[in-house]
Order: C-alpha cells, then sequence, then structure tokens
C-alpha cells in the first residue's frame, strides 16, 4: 500500500509475527511470557524490559494454543477474549489497547478471576480531531455557517466532552444528550479541555433541533440505557430537520440499513462513518453514499496509541508488581514543519475516504497498516 505523507502520518513497524527475547540483566521480577497483538505500535521496547518471552500474533488468529502458557495478553479489538479462547490457560492479566472493551467476556473474566483492563479515553483527541476536520469539510462542502449550526453530541464520556470542547470552539449551538452522566452522581470536574454542558437535553430534543448528528458512545446491546442500534428506522423518521450524521463509536449504534435508506429519502443530508456494522464486510452502498466513509480510524493517531500503550504498561505493571520501564512518547512532528492553525494541515479525512472508496475489499489492510498522524497537542 503506498505510503501517505500528505497529512503528517507516521508509519508503524512491520507488521509480522515473531518473537522477543530478554537479553539484559534480569530485572527483581519479570513475567514469563506475554501474547501481544502485532498491530500495537510503540510498546515493544517496554515489553521486552517486563517479559522473559513476548510473542506478537495478528489480533484475529489468537487462539487458545497460543496464550496457553502466557501470564498476560495484550490485544485489540479483534481478539475476542472469551472462555473458548482463555480456558484452561495461565492467562491472569488480559488488557485492550483500546477505549472499548465489547470484545471481552467481562462475566467470564470475573468469574475466572482474570484481572483485565482497557485505556478509557486514550484516543479521544484524536477522534475529536476526526470530527472537528470533518466539521470543517462540511462546513466548505455545503456552504455552512457553524455559529449559525447546532450540533447535538449524543454520549459525553471522554470523547463527547472533547468533541463539545471543539464545537464551542467553533461557535456552533451545542446539545448534550447523555442520560447516564445526567443521572450520575459523580459529574466529571469541567476543565478547558473537558468541559461538561451546564445542562442535558432528552435524544428526542436532538432529533428536533439539531443540524448535526454526532454520536460518541459504547455499544450496550441490553439495559435502560441500551445503545445498540439507538439510531434506527424509527429515530431517522423522528427527524424534525434534515442533519448530517457523523458516527465515529461503534458500528451498531448507528442501523446501517437505516441509514442508508434516510439518505436515500432524504430524511439526512449526507453522513460521515468511520465505523461500521458487520466489519470489516461493511455496506457497500452505505459507503460509496457518504460524504466521508473510513476504517475505523478516527482514534487513529500516534498520540493516542502512545496514551494506550502507556496505560497497559501501567496496568500491567501494578498487576504483577513490576518496576516501570519509562514512558512511551509519540514520534515527533516533522523539523521544519510549523502549524499555522488550521487543523486540516494535520488531518484531512476525505484522504483516508478517498482510499477506502477506490479500495473496499482492503478495509482490514487499511485500518492494520495505518500511518498513524499527530495531533496537536495546545488543541486536544
Amino acid at each position: 500500500m503506498k505510503n501517505r505523507r500528505d497529512n503528517l502520518y507516521f508509519n508503524n513497524f512491520s507488521f509480522h509475527s515473531f518473537r522477543v527475547f530478554r537479553t539484559f540483566a534480569a530485572m527483581p521480577q519479570t513475567i514469563h511470557k506475554i501474547v501481544a497483538d502485532d498491530k500495537i505500535p510503540y510498546i515493544r521496547e517496554k515489553l521486552a524490559l517486563l517479559a522473559d518471552e513476548v510473542v506478537y500474533l495478528q489480533g484475529a488468529s489468537i487462539s487458545a494454543a497460543d496464550v496457553a502458557d502466557a501470564d498476560a495478553l495484550i490485544v485489540r479489538t479483534r481478539t475476542l477474549c472469551n472462555e473458548q479462547l482463555l480456558g484452561g490457560s495461565r492467562v491472569q492479566f488480559v488488557a485492550t489497547a483500546t477505549i472499548g472493551f465489547d470484545h471481552i467476556d467481562t462475566g467470564y473474566m470475573q468469574r475466572s478471576g482474570i484481572q483485565w483492563t482497557n485505556c478509557p479515553g486514550c484516543n479521544s483527541g484524536s477522534v475529536a480531531q476526526y470530527v472537528e476536520c470533518s466539521l470543517l469539510l462540511l462546513q466548505q462542502r455545503y456552504g455552512l455557517t457553524l455559529g449559525d449550526t447546532t450540533i447535538g453530541i449524543v454520549g459525553c464520556g471522554h470523547v463527547g466532552s472533547k468533541v463539545l470542547a471543539v464545537c464551542r470552539r467553533l461557535g456552533m449551538r451545542v446539545l448534550v444528550c447523555d442520560p447516564p452522566l445526567e443521572q450520575s452522581t459523580h459529574h466529571p470536574t469541567p476543565t478547558t479541555h473537558h468541559p461538561t454542558p451546564t445542562t442535558f437535553v432528552s435524544l428526542e430534543t436532538i432529533m428536533q433541533e439539531a443540524d448535526i448528528i454526532t454520536f460518541h458512545v459504547p455499544l450496550t446491546r441490553s439495559g435502560r440505557h441500551a445503545t445498540w442500534h439507538l439510531a434506527d428506522d424509527r429515530f431517522f423518521h423522528g427527524l424534525a430537520r434534515v442533519p448530517i450524521i457523523i458516527n465515529s463509536s461503534r458500528g451498531p449504534v448507528v442501523d446501517g440499513e437505516a441509514l442508508l435508506s434516510a439518505l436515500a429519502d432524504g430524511r439526512v443530508r449526507d453522513a460521515v462513518v468511520d465505523v461500521w456494522e458487520h466489519e470489516p464486510d461493511i455496506s457497500l452502498p452505505l459507503l460509496q453514499r457518504v460524504f466521508i466513509g473510513t476504517p475505523h480510524i478516527a482514534g487513529y493517531s500516534a498520540d493516542g496509541k502512545a496514551n494506550a500503550d502507556n496505560m497497559v504498561i501501567d496496568a500491567l505493571c501494578r498487576h504483577f508488581g513490576l518496576p516501570h520501564p519509562g514512558t512511551i512518547e509519540a514520534p515527533r512532528l516533522p523539523d521544519g514543519f510549523h502549524y499555522s492553525g488550521s487543523p486540516l494541515e494535520l488531518y484531512n479525512p476525505l484522504s483516508d475516504s478517498q482510499q477506502l472508496k477506490d479500495n473496499p475489499q482492503d478495509f482490514e489492510l487499511l485500518r492494520n497498516n495505518y500511518p498513524l498522524r499527530r495531533e496537536h497537542f495546545a488543541v486536544y
């Protein structure tokens, strides 16, 4: 795949399965064996300091035989961590270097006494960057005046709160719907980059008043606040305006067939979709219809990956009682680069969208070999 440099991307390492063995003086305590997804960047040097053996494998192909004698497992979303994978193994700790954890059978983990962790908020800045750049491109495409535009944010956690900050900076009128957060007695403390709304609104209010609706909720299939197909056919038929839909949370939060129908019927003006139902076998008609369609990479910045790595290393050291091997830093911006203030200088999602539209069969290849972009630290 051709390497892209136009948006200040940085290549990952070569993605091949191999083993790393310790070749230095032993630390006071070590882990015997770690199995890790081979697409997690920047983490290898630190893991080599913590374990006698680290085996890197493709996430979707990690098997029970691979983890049978491992002490720890480090994955992404492509590895289903359940009894079929972990039953009878020596694994006592699982970390997913992602925000989401719907690929982890948490009930089985609890019953089996296996500790697990995810990385909440690790790529929130990256997703906020993706949404901001998409909004700027939508502004160009439709001649929007963002100061006269109402955006509805569904979900105001780690990601949604940063998107809220972005939208306020752009001068937009912002409506926020987050029933679990609204009902919680433990609201996050507002900061410059993590503001919380003074009031919340219902999803119905957003359906009536928003010109743009963006989703930032976890995927839950049951319960009082289930989010599976939150935006379904009933949702789209209930819209009072003709909004633009943005989904960078989880694919099944938006019913893809219902969205395609709403686009065809003129109930939705356009869409930006980064996450899809049935990945990597995504809806080709929906891909070709949306303004921006990308291969689940909204959170794929070098900064976000480094954040996740550090959270994994921190949790690993705490669990096994190991000395910390040091902080992982994201690659520097190229020498001589001067940021003039436009987010599109750092990242233009239309580039990723065009690659996927031209090569939809390469969804997984494009995602797994994504040249990580940089955020601008002062913005996100």
